[in-house]
């Protein structure tokens, strides 16, 4: 094999590697981009969607399951137990959510990462939601039935594999020692596409990181306004009976999570607190006083939401007082807090 064959072969394979390279940016942008499966059932006052991302996950990757349930005002929402009809996956998180929307609607959100038990086709099958209707002059059930029932639909996705198609068990020996090429056996216009092509990928790669920083700072310079006005507005809430009290705690946990994960960009609201709480022990983002802080402030929240404490009227004040004093102290500042 002559030199010109040989520098040729070799030119050849680098365009194939950049071409790989190429393939795996856009690749990862369309995952960014990809649509979940969704699934959408209506009832009377109540909507169901439930989501699934990604739609084709590969062996190895939890699947995020997502159920939404919403419902008009005065209309009782009874959210499937744990693992319903799951026990197929294995569960790797889970995390409920309960709001009410600005027309007095419940947003119940129960969200799954799941571990599928291998590739090749996969089923989430029907999952049964129950409600109540106590709207003024509806029947709060069908006759015979202590709730009306809505049953989602069957969601098939696939799980790929980590093999490529048409992969075979035949092994093939290396193609050898590639001798390294001098400038001189480079012809001047292929080198200069080469390089051409490696400017591209690498102001490709400079734009998807300052477009990425760049919606990261504005998410981070509008958390306080957010939080806080979520907060002004929940303070405006009645807290007389037990289960206003239940919904004020539920609401303010998930705001103050929610702002988290918009300020210092954690994955705070599908956090159980346990989780949450060590998540925030090794972030450089929390003093030692503001993790104390709101290690008391969820583990008393969470006494009232699943433990069925009853809050005083000073230990309620004292939460709401610490949700504004973290917010306040943890607010970005002319200089960015440093973060």
């Amino acid at each position: 094999m002559n030199e010109s064959v040989r520098i040729h072969e070799r030119l050849a394979r680098l365009a194939v590697c950049l071409s790989g390279c190429f393939a795996l940016i856009v690749a990862m942008v369309g995952d960014a981009i990809a649509e979940p499966l969704t699934t959408t059932r209506v009832s009377g006052p109540v909507t169901v969607i439930v989501s699934l991302e990604p739609e084709q996950p590969v062996i190895g990757d939890p699947v995020k399951l997502t159920i939404e349930v919403t419902a008009e005002k005065d209309v009782e929402v009874l959210m499937p137990d744990f693992g319903s009809a799951l026990n197929r996956f294995s569960i790797v998180d889970f995390a409920p959510r309960q709001t009410i929307d600005d027309d007095g609607r419940t947003v119940a959100t129960q969200t799954y990462r799941l571990d599928p038990p291998s590739s090749g086709p996969q089923v989430i099958p029907p999952i049964l939601i129950e409600y109540v209707d106590r709207r003024e002059g509806k029947t709060p059930a069908p006759e015979g039935l202590d709730a009306y029932e809505i049953l989602t639909d069957r969601m098939k996705f696939t799980v790929e594999s980590v093999l490529p198609e048409g992969t075979t068990n035949e092994l093939k020996p290396p193609l050898g020692r590639l001798e390294p090429i001098t400038p001189s056996q480079i012809p001047k216009r292929t080198g200069a596409i080469v390089a051409a092509v490696i400017v591209g990928l690498a102001v490709l790669a400079a734009g998807v990181f300052y477009w990425n920083k760049r919606g990261r700072k504005e998410r981070q310079r509008s958390a306080f306004e957010i939080a806080d006005a979520s907060l002004q507005k929940l303070l405006q809430t009645p807290r007389q009976t037990e289960e206003q009290i239940d919904l004020f705690y539920v609401q303010l946990t998930a705001i103050i999570r929610q702002y988290i994960e918009d300020r210092f960009d954690m994955r705070a609201p599908e956090l159980t607190t346990e989780e949450f709480l060590a998540s925030i022990s090794r972030s450089p983002d929390f003093s030692s006083e503001h993790q104390s802080l709101l290690r008391d402030f969820l583990r008393h929240a969470d006494l009232v939401k699943f433990a069925g404490a009853t809050p005083s009227s000073d230990e309620m004040t004292r939460s709401i007082d610490t949700a504004k004093r973290f917010l306040n102290e943890t607010r970005q500042g002319g200089e960015d807090d440093g973060h």
